[in-house]
């Protein structure tokens, strides 16, 4: 008998696999189309197991699925760019383009050791020219409609990586790559997409996402954030300038006592007296350097510093103070607010600090007229609101409004959180934007023919923290032509935001080497939308917001048809060693490669799926030694294929245990893998693989073991395909397991030979026996008149009725 050895013949099947082109597909098929994506990884080199276990579960997905008779569409490639490879070539003093290629190498090296059926030759790398011309191109049709602009604003700022951080990538007030670095701010002209103006579909589409998460759409629309409100205006005293104000309560507009503007308004400036200018500059610059979770903390005091002028209530015609506050941003509304102190928390605390008016307008029910001891911001009655005065608050909202829009102060709006999407990056590795400054012609977009505008090599792109990209030290790649009027011009010299690389790549891998567009639509249209999504709930509100807004965007250019790119979207749990995750920059990992060494991958990929429902976080250290255990499961499998027994027919009875038993089997492994319960999939197939077990030893080699040993291995094959491909030829099968028809069951067989009865009197339970299956109402009558228990409950009773549910119960009624 050969010895189960996986470091041979895994090899040797991922050789034949690859040579045959097994996983190559074409979109002619008299086949439904399944496109199963795990999201392209940033190359950080090998994998270790917790790599394994996410490439694990979109694998077996994809190989059940090609069983099941799908044209499956199973794609890999690299979202390369970006500040993690630049870093890292700074720190090894080489180029960012041979760290990724390197680190690329061997990721994909590590994959094909894992047996994963990926079509390689839709291999696709955001660094390549050929991909990141198209996201130049998109960056123009985008520009062309409006939906990129510059802009002058204040940025999230990562003085570590020395770049700008969209408001997504700010997590906690900290860079979402360095977890240990406050974001501070500054005032750049910046380049941005307007995702805004997709904000109300965005949300309303959510309700089209039935196989999302739950817990991702409430992250995706509490970011997006609807607030239905009125924007008005309030004047300043004496000049003609105004102040627009968001608020979501109009009916408290007559209880302003101030108004707050942020420190980064544009108008704190020209507004603030000279008397109070040093004061309001110190501030400014102390709150540039607090994080926004610190500004809206509720747990602390709310400061602010009085700019000297004065405003005007546009109802009452009062004159109110403008002051600056941290707990203002310019990011929500319109980065100024009303001071509404006895109907708002903060504006209480506010107005008790500095000693501000705090007039009742919303009176509580039983209001005795007393002052507030606290803000009340329940609905009341308006109070204080001259015509208004008497009006419940609900109605007083929309009564107000409409006085607001009959003076021509200012109209219902709807207001959101999200913030359109800056793209500028101040670093080298990332896809240039296609701009040219000309002094005569002004923004000048560069001509599509002229795509793409590539990278510069030699260039020193050590950040330098002034704000200031490294390509802007390249003098021939900043100085240009004018498309238009052939001047000596200057080119952009930011670069995108990676997250544009990948909210389309999915639309790329349709049709990877086209060289005319992106995509041809007809091809994309086959494959899309994606049918399963595998990645972590950490991109909940970046990559994901972002690609659904690029396809929404993609369809209004003519270029699909999509509203959403993906239909299922699944989040896996993280490999945990010593507490973080897995982490090849911390050192807490095991390798692939050594787990490999060890175990053979098989093992791996069945570990992996075993120790924990796939949506939850496992800690490597409490399971560590699970791996033996799992590694004898499939030692048994080996030897049940492997080792000679006594031939012979089996007995009748056993015969059809073993059947009953393959064939429940079979239900609930292919549940278990619809459902993602791998673990639990794993296990009935362990389950399995003992009753074999018991079965040869009783019985010998049958054709009826063959026949359950067939559909073990075919259940196994998506799991462990290695030793599935090589169990399969030992039993003289001659095409491989991965091309075969997946197993189904005979629902008969699966049915319980017996069940449960329970016996209720008067729909009372009184007792409870195991009976056959086959029973029926007569018999099941005549035994449950006779049982004790249920006899003292008939004594000089007369029965009535009796009803039997077959399989689950008999009532009997009695009077």
């Amino acid at each position: 008998m050969p010895r189960y050895v996986p470091q041979e013949i895994e090899p040797k099947w991922q050789r034949y696999w690859e040579e045959q082109g097994f996983y190559r597909v074409q979109e002619v098929s008299d086949k439904p189309k399944f496109y199963n994506l795990v999201m392209y990884p940033y190359p950080s080199g090998s994998l270790h197991m917790g790599h394994c276990r996410n490439y694990t579960i979109g694998d077996v997905v994809a190989r059940y699925k090609t069983m099941q008779g799908y044209n499956v569409l199973n794609p890999m490639g690299w979202d390369a760019f970006g500040l993690p490879a630049e870093n890292a070539a700074i720190k090894q003093g080489i180029h960012p383009q041979a760290w990724t290629e390197e680190a690329i190498a061997e990721m994909k090296g590590d994959m094909l050791r894992m047996g994963l059926a990926y079509d390689w030759s839709r291999e696709i790398g955001s660094l390549d020219p050929r991909y990141y011309k198209w996201n130049q191109w998109f960056f123009l049709k985008f520009y062309e409609r409006g939906l990129a602009y510059k802009a002058k604003a204040w940025v999230n700022w990562c003085p570590v990586d020395g770049t700008i951080l969209a408001n997504e990538q700010v997590i906690n007030g900290r860079c979402w790559r360095h977890t240990d670095t406050l974001v501070t701010k500054k005032e750049l002209e910046q380049w941005f997409f307007r995702i805004t103006a997709y904000a109300e579909e965005l949300l309303r589409d959510l309700q089209l996402l039935e196989h999302w998460p739950e817990q991702v759409k409430i992250m995706q629309e509490n970011w997006i954030g609807r607030s239905p409100g009125v924007e008005f205006e309030i004047p300043l005293k004496d000049s003609q300038q105004v102040i627009p104000v968001f608020t979501t309560r109009i009916d408290t507009l007559y209880g302003v006592t101030f108004v707050v503007l942020a420190p980064e308004h544009p108008g704190v400036r020209e507004w603030t007296t000279a008397e109070r200018r040093a004061e309001v500059e110190a501030y400014i610059e102390e709150t540039l350097r607090a994080t926004e979770i610190d500004r809206l903390s509720t747990e602390r005091e709310p400061e602010g510093v009085f700019i000297g002028s004065y405003a005007v209530n546009p109802l009452n015609g009062e004159r109110v103070p403008i002051y600056i506050a941290d707990y203002v941003l310019t990011t929500y509304g319109t980065g100024a607010i009303q001071g509404v102190p006895a109907h708002d928390r903060r504006d209480f605390a506010f107005a008790q600090k500095y000693g501000l008016p705090i007039p009742v307008v919303i009176a509580p029910p039983g209001w005795d007229g007393q002052p507030l001891r606290e803000a009340y911001v329940e609905e009341g009655t308006l109070v204080n609101s001259g015509p208004f005065t008497g009006t419940p608050s609900s109605l007083g909202r929309e009564r107000i409004a409409d006085e607001i829009e009959r003076r021509g102060l200012g109209r219902r709006v709807v207001n959101y959180r999200l913030r359109d999407w800056l793209i500028s990056r101040q670093r080298y590795w990332g896809t240039p934007i296609p701009i040219i400054y000309c002094e005569v012609d002004g923004i000048v977009p560069v001509p599509e023919k002229q795509l793409p505008v590539l990278l510069p090599e030699g260039v020193d792109f050590t950040p330098s923290g002034t704000g200031q990209s490294p390509l802007a030290t390249v003098p021939e790649f900043v100085h240009a032509p004018c498309p238009v009027c052939g001047r000596r011009a200057r080119r952009e010299t930011d670069t995108m935001d990676t997250f544009v690389d990948s909210s389309w790549y999915f639309l790329r891998f349709t049709d990877p080497h086209n060289t005319q567009a992106p995509f041809d639509p007809a091809t994309a249209a086959y494959w899309l939308p994606v049918d399963q999504y595998t990645g972590g709930i950490e991109h909940a509100i970046l990559h994901l917001l972002y690609a659904r807004f690029f396809t929404k965007a993609l369809r209004d250019l003519g270029l699909t048809t999509l509203d959403e790119p993906f239909a299922r979207l699944f989040n896996q749990g993280m490999v945990l060693m010593g507490g973080p995750a897995m982490s090849k920059s911390r050192g807490n990992y095991v390798s692939v490669q050594e787990f490999i060494h060890s175990y053979g991958i098989d093992t791996g990929r069945i570990f992996s799926l075993f120790v924990a429902p796939p949506e939850q976080d496992v800690e490597w250290t409490a399971v560590r030694g699970g791996e033996e255990g799992v590694h004898r499961f499939l030692n048994r499998v080996w030897r049940l294929v492997t080792e000679e027994a006594p031939t012979g027919t089996g007995s009748p009875e056993a015969n059809q245990a073993i059947r009953r038993t393959t064939h429940r089997t079979i239900q609930k492994v292919t549940q278990d893998i619809e459902r993602f319960h791998f673990n639990t999939a794993v296990s009935a197939l362990m389950e399995l693989s003992n009753h074999l077990v018991a079965y040869t030893q009783e019985q010998g080699f049958t054709p009826t073991l063959k026949d359950s040993l067939r559909s073990m291995l075919l259940m196994l094959a998506p799991l462990a395909p290695h030793i599935s491909e090589e169990l399969w030829r030992h039993l003289g099968e001659r095409d491989s397991i991965h091309r075969q028809v997946w197993p189904t069951w005979d629902e008969e067989l699966t049915r319980a030979e017996s069940f449960t009865l329970v016996i209720q009197v008067n729909g009372k339970l009184r007792d409870k026996v195991e009976v056959p299956a086959s029973i029926g109402e007569a018999e099941a009558r005549e035994l449950a008149l006779a049982r004790e228990r249920v006899r003292k409950h008939l004594d000089g009773k007369k029965v009535e009725q009796v009803i039997f549910v077959p399989r689950r119960l008999i009532n009997i009624l009695v009077k």
